[in-house]
């Protein structure tokens, strides 16, 4: 009997996942996603500012692959039945192997006042609900120093240069990266006229700012919420392996712990080399890994040992608005050296990288390229 592999979530690892376990096993394969289209969930900043993105339907990604997708959100996992419960209907769906891709969102609950108040930039819906409150804003501040809140901060001033930009961040601006990658971030912070509030970690979110530690308040009228993550409650709930975040527990072939019939990749799993190093959330890590879980899932199939994951990080890309950059160039195990690229060449950089992205969801074998044996 054809066994039937079902992935759940079709971001950047989900995607091309499902694609590439299609080809290599010729089993029956449904991928599941909340909604018809892929996001481009490295370009969220951008959307919020109020560039248009391209349309990608996830129908036009898949054609030709014999992959059934579901439209649909995920509601439960049974992994004794070995089936998944939909919003949609109320007949489950069964599955042989199950490929959890469910990735992350942002944590709008661990601070008060950020779910009332503030405004994420994780998802689509999220960051055109901000594109469409600038027009009133006069005033933002931007909670979070890493790449997403640099990003956003950055992004916006750019794009509105009447705008008031505050980065407020519990620790230094970009303290992970190195003496001139930090360099770099201050002179364009300082040309496009943003504001950093360093060492003030936010108590809480209120419609016109946000507290600080001692009870400063830092006025906004825009408060941008980019630290922070969540994944969903899901598989704890169905008593997978997960650890203290509810991400997925999986052993170095990226296969669940404690449920053998299930896989894990992107933000919503744990995935760990054999070296014990933990991979971090970023595309860098989720379309190799995804290249990796489809070879696991063949070689599970097929009777034969599956290999662990081997990968090492090459460098960290940020954009600082349209026409400037910073590429951070880093160690093996994503550590920073002092080798960096600025400005416009670095701008073209990291556009070719998130060009390339979606390159990848529509030749999968890219990633495979990526993930070495």
């Amino acid at each position: 009997m054809t066994a039937h592999i079902v992935v759940l979530g079709a971001g950047y690892s989900g995607l091309v996942a499902a694609k590439l376990v299609a080809r290599r096993t010729g089993a029956r394969v449904t991928l599941v996603n909340a909604g018809d289209r892929f996001v481009e969930r490295v370009r969220m900043h951008q959307l919020a500012s109020g560039q248009r993105l391209r349309d990608l339907p996830l129908t036009g990604l898949l054609d030709g692959t014999g992959i059934e997708f579901v439209v649909d959100t995920v509601i439960g996992i049974d992994p004794a039945a070995r089936t998944v419960r939909l919003a949609g209907t109320s007949a489950p769906l069964g599955y042989d192997v199950l490929i959890h891709a469910l990735g992350s969102g942002a944590d709008v609950h661990s601070v008060p006042g950020v779910a009332e108040h503030a405004y994420p930039v994780a998802d689509a819906a999220q960051a055109a609900r901000l594109r469409d409150r600038l027009p009133l804003a006069r005033s933002v501040a931007v909670v979070g120093g890493g790449l997403t809140g640099i990003e956003a901060a950055t992004e916006l001033a750019e794009s509105r240069p009447g705008l008031a930009v505050t980065l407020v961040t519990g620790g230094l601006l970009g303290e992970a990266l190195s003496v001139r990658a930090r360099r770099h971030l201050q002179r364009v912070f300082r040309r496009l006229g943003i504001t950093v509030r360093e060492n003030a970690p936010v108590g809480e979110v209120r419609p016109d700012g946000v507290l600080l530690p001692g009870g400063e308040h830092l006025p906004a009228d825009t408060v941008v919420w980019t630290t922070g993550f969540t994944v969903p409650p899901l598989a704890g709930e169905a008593g997978l392996a997960v650890d203290t975040h509810g991400r997925l527990i999986v052993d170095e072939t990226l296969r669940s712990v404690s449920h053998p019939e299930v896989y894990g990749v992107g933000d919503g799993t744990a995935a760990r080399m054999r070296s014990g190093q933990e991979l971090r959330m970023a595309c860098a890590t989720g379309l190799p890994s995804a290249a990796h879980v489809a070879r696991s899932v063949a070689d599970h199939l097929a009777g034969r040992p599956a290999g662990p994951l081997r990968f090492r990080y090459l460098n960290q890309c940020i954009s600082l608005g349209r026409r400037d950059g910073l590429v951070q160039f880093v160690r093996a195990d994503d550590s920073p050296v002092e080798a960096v690229l600025t400005g416009r060449i670095a701008a073209l950089y990291k556009e070719s990288i998130v060009r390339g992205t979606v390159a990848v969801q529509r030749r999968p074998g890219l990633a495979a390229l990526s993930a070495p044996r």
